[in-house]
């Protein structure tokens, strides 16, 4: 029997971020222990085993996590990744930052995030398709439209939550798409969600290079990471003026100073598998596109990627993450040191939930908006946000990070405040 365990040291360090995140804004706010012990603490935490027989016959186990960190603004909501590196300190922390996520760009949510111990290039679709089908049925009594609704993240994507929707539809009797986001439109998905994360990180990027009195139009970039975000982001970022410059990916990295062609270089990616190689460019390592003296770096892989270890060496005028928790805290203080505007995560990458809410709505009204008008209220929703975090930083005098995280915990601790507490 094959085993695949999970390790600790990476999910350790997201939770311990996440946690002093929140209790900075707590001081920040000035809330008591009381209410510090309730939003660290995650609602609800569900760990499965997912039993696997693989194509050769043999049976392969994985650990499967969901968590719900709060439910005091709406139904859990957040992504399910497929990952050998998934621990269940990981989820914690990408669920508290769902939380503060939803609450940001107020969509009536509260945070989840879902993971399996699995790395879904090393097997067949069909094996894949019965790792998720059980997962689903594992955790089954904690999902529904109005309890908890996955979304794709790494490793996972729209056919992975059509398999969540049909399993999770044939064990009630009827078919619910609004248990989940993130589907293919011809399932009631929305026009506009595949995009809609990059879209929400190019609106905010542009909005934060105006800030720091940079003109987008010949600005230069560099975008870590060519996956889900990544690639669109530099794709729309490019047709803005933007000038990217690099990018990279786990295998290496590529840059023109003259500027990359995206189109092309996506493609080349589509056939290779790979951003090294591209001809368009020159190959780099790939850690060194993040010290690179551009205005804008978008780090849009993983977390933790901007350091203690190399902080003091990034030369971008702006870092809008597209990623989660990409910066640390020893990071951060580098960089507000030396000046360096960073929009966070909660902000920036926060056009997938808004989006998944205006499908999670669509699917409850059985009503299909045009892509015009999806693309229209995300913007609206993001740039209002922008202004919000903006004006709450301005008059705290407050990073834009420890203005955003105030700013979501309080939305959130007046929910709690609000509902009581029961009994």
């Amino acid at each position: 029997m094959e085993t695949t365990l999970p390790q600790t040291h990476a999910g350790s360090k997201a939770w311990e971020e996440a946690q002093r995140q929140l209790t900075a804004a707590i001081d920040q706010l000035g809330f008591d222990s009381g209410m510090h012990r309730m939003l660290a603490t995650p609602r609800r935490e569900m760990t499965v085993a997912v039993p696997l027989r693989r194509d050769d016959g043999t049976v392969a186990v994985f650990t499967g996590h969901r968590v719900q960190h709060n439910l005091s603004r709406g139904p859990a909501k957040g992504g399910l990744r497929f990952s050998p590196d998934v621990t269940l300190d990981e989820v914690r922390a990408l669920s508290m930052w769902m939380t503060w996520k939803c609450a940001l760009v107020d969509v009536p949510y509260g945070g989840a995030k879902g993971g399996v111990t699995i790395d879904p290039r090393r097997y067949s679709i069909g094996e894949l398709e019965r790792v998720t089908r059980r997962y689903t049925s594992e955790i089954l009594p904690i999902l529904g439209p109005e309890r908890d609704i996955p979304a794709p993240d790494i490793g996972t994507d729209e056919r992975t939550m059509s398999w969540i929707m049909d399993t999770y539809s044939s064990a009630i009797g009827f078919t619910v798409p609004a248990v989940v986001t993130g589907k293919p439109v011809s399932l009631g998905g929305s026009l506009g969600r595949s995009t809609a994360t990059s879209r929400g990180v190019t609106h905010i990027a542009l909005a934060a290079l105006r800030k720091k009195g940079i003109n987008p139009d010949g600005a230069t970039a560099v975008v870590q990471g060519f996956g889900k975000v990544g690639r669109d982001a530099a794709l729309f970022l490019s047709q803005a003026g933007v000038r990217v410059v690099a990018i990279a990916d786990q295998y290496g990295a590529v840059v023109n100073w003259g500027g990359l062609n995206i189109a092309n270089l996506s493609e080349h990616v589509s056939s290779t598998g790979r951003v090294p190689g591209f001809d368009g460019g020159d190959d780099l390592l790939g850690e060194s596109v993040l010290e690179l003296p551009v205005d804008l770096l978008v780090p849009a892989a993983v977390e933790g990627v901007l350091n203690e270890k190399n902080a003091a060496w990034v030369q971008a005028r702006v870092i809008v993450e597209g990623a989660n928790g990409p910066t640390t805290t020893a990071a951060d203080e580098v960089f507000e040191a030396n000046d360096i505007l960073v929009v966070p995560d909660i902000l920036a990458n926060a056009g997938g939930v808004v989006v998944s809410y205006f499908e999670w709505a669509q699917a409850n009204q059985a009503y299909r908006w045009d892509v015009a008008d999806v693309e229209s209220r995300l913007a609206d929703r993001m740039l209002a946000s922008w202004q919000a975090v903006n004006s709450y930083a301005d008059s705290r005098n407050l990073s834009l990070r420890s203005a955003a995280t105030a700013l979501a915990v309080e939305r959130v601790a007046e929910a709690h405040r609000l509902r009581g507490l029961y009994p």
